[in-house]
């Protein structure tokens, strides 16, 4: 995985305008390997329990101490205010950026039991949206102009 990884990133990085999004294992080895190549950013993805908090927060440690100036939280499976707000909080208590928050979704499993890419199995679901809202902020943050995203989640 390393190699491919590192392939497509530096196409990307030669190339001077393009994203590449790399989601790994859940695993620190991964999170090393990835955080060898050069990024705008990682969002380390957790969920709204404390265990998962928790590891967020040493992998956004890990993250800055291999010299990343943006490691965001990307919370996952978020099914009410609720567990959005515990996110925030723990965030905020420990001084960490919260990049967005992706709700629970039962359309993922349905998706993943019919073979198909969320996105094809259903372009309207709530987690597609929230996915789309965060790859436009991403697109204009680090593409000039915002170029690349057309908003619609593809």
């Amino acid at each position: 995985m390393h190699a491919a990884v590192a392939g497509v990133s530096q196409m990307v990085g030669e190339a001077g305008d393009g994203v590449c999004i790399v989601d790994t294992d859940a695993t620190v080895e991964q999170f090393l390997r990835v955080a060898t190549i050069r990024a705008d950013a990682i969002l380390v993805v957790v969920e709204p329990f404390f265990t998962s908090l928790e590891t967020g927060l040493r992998m956004t440690r890990l993250g800055k101490l291999q010299g990343y100036e943006r490691v965001a939280l990307l919370a996952n499976k978020v099914r009410s205010e609720q567990e959005g707000e515990t996110v925030n909080e723990f965030a905020e208590e420990h001084g960490l950026e919260v990049a967005g928050l992706v709700p629970f979704d039962l359309r993922m499993p349905d998706a993943e039991w019919a073979q198909s890419a969320p996105l094809d199995f259903d372009p309207d679901a709530p987690s597609i949206a929230a996915i789309d809202e965060l790859a436009g902020r991403l697109a204009e943050e680090y593409i000039p102009d915002g170029a690349g995203h057309t908003g619609e989640g593809r």
